[in-house]
């Protein structure tokens, strides 16, 4: 199994408040609320945290794209990559990932990447996502209706931007150029791909169709996110798709201590933190368009099946009306000590049938010194505990220089003291 760090770079300093404002975090808070200089220094505080990340034995560092929130200050995943690109040696540099119908043209995703695969020795990982409507329908003003068609076309440009040989023309429906050639190539003949959703049968037919490694990116857990991830592992065996967990990706938050008691005292309040601030106003959430209307059908059919979480428990989680404990029993974090933590992860692993694990090891407001603990924590005792999990099976999704430099930095700290 493969495990991820990973945080949404949520602005920590907005007033206690904030909830209560009225206001959406996505696409119009404003923007007064935010310090540009504290925002440089959250930055810089996510890439030490990762390259700690990449020192303990993380198998990736993921980072991804968001706009016009503080709940997610990464506008452009790209250059979070790249500062972590040279600064660190073994870790796969994860991009979950670009919106590519955001991008005109769409072969500056393609430059940019392959500058990261090169500058990182091979171990980048493309992510690419079709985009919240939040993000690419009232942040970009992309018509919803264009969304799917701009993405599909943007992937082509790219893979063949990176595999054909001589200079060529491009005559798509949004993107037409002349001279396509670009410079540099990635190191990987062709990088791993992913592409998170979030339960559209279009985007669980590509990467049925082309293999890729499909990121169901939710922070509700397991009990939330199990009727869904079902769904999807029961359409891909119908279709006679690749059953291979390493297939299959997940977000999990996870605040690890020494014993649970100290779990509780040191991350309630940045748990809580992370839910409240994370404010939506509903009129952003589903433009005309955004589904198609097979899929819209789909989704309401795995609503009224029953099973995940209420509508009741959603609403007390989302307003911070959750003990530690109860968001711990309702799957939305993984909580306590290392035993308990690397248990409750071989469940949640084995129950969805998830090979890639995307641990997101800091949240909202939680200090630099208690993540940099959570990360030491799960990387020295989470992980050496569960990497039997699917060993059986090939994982194609992750670079191979960074599977071999993983395993090699593993040895070494096996290896006794001279």
């Amino acid at each position: 199994m493969k495990f991820h760090w990973f945080a949404e770079a949520t602005y920590p300093h907005l007033p206690k408040n904030f909830p209560d404002m009225g206001v959406s975090s996505w696409v119009t808070p404003p923007h007064s609320l935010g310090d540009p200089r504290k925002l440089g220094e959250m930055y810089k505080m996510f890439i030490r945290l990762m390259q700690q990340a990449d020192r303990d034995g993380f198998d990736g560092l993921a980072v991804n794209e968001h706009h016009q929130t503080p709940f997610a200050c990464t506008p452009s995943p790209n250059l979070l990559a790249a500062s972590l690109a040279g600064t660190t040696e073994n870790a796969a540099i994860l991009i979950i990932g670009d919106s590519l119908a955001l991008y005109n043209p769409p072969t500056r995703v393609a430059e940019e990447m392959a500058y990261m695969d090169c500058l990182s020795g091979g171990r980048l990982i493309a992510g690419f996502v079709f985009g919240t409507p939040m993000d690419s329908v009232f942040a970009y003003g992309i018509p919803p209706v264009e969304l799917r068609d701009r993405f599909h076309e943007a992937r082509k440009l790219i893979l063949k931007a990176w595999s054909e040989p001589e200079p060529f023309a491009f005559n798509g429906k949004y993107t037409k150029l002349r001279y396509v050639n670009t410079w540099p190539r990635p190191v990987q003949k062709r990088p791993p791909i992913w592409v998170p959703g979030s339960g559209s049968l279009e985007t669980w037919d590509l990467v049925i169709d082309e293999d890729y490694c499909y990121g169901h990116l939710s922070f509700s857990g397991l009990h939330s996110a199990k009727p869904m991830v079902q769904a999807y592992w029961d359409y891909v065996e119908k279709r006679g798709g690749n059953m291979n967990p390493h297939r299959m990706a997940f977000t999990q938050l996870v605040c690890c201590s020494e014993t649970d008691a100290e779990a509780e005292a040191k991350y309630y309040d940045a748990v809580r933190y992370f839910y409240r601030n994370n404010t939506l106003d509903p009129g952003f959430t589903a433009p005309p368009g955004y589904t198609s209307v097979r899929s819209a059908q789909e989704m309401a059919k795995r609503m009224t099946s029953g099973g995940g979480l209420s509508p009741e428990d959603r609403a007390r989680a989302q307003k911070g009306e959750m003990s530690f404990w109860e968001y711990d029993e309702k799957g939305y974090i993984i909580a306590g000590s290392p035993q308990r933590v690397r248990q409750r992860i071989r469940e949640l692993a084995t129950d969805l049938r998830i090979g890639q694990l995307i641990a997101c090891l800091h949240m909202g407001d939680l200090s630099e010194e208690q993540a940099s603990e959570n990360t030491r924590l799960f990387g020295t005792q989470v992980i050496p505990h569960l990497r039997d999990l699917w060993a059986d099976q090939p994982d194609h999704w992750t670079p191979e220089v960074s599977q071999q430099r993983i395993a090699a930095a593993s040895a070494r700290r096996l290896e006794p003291a001279q």
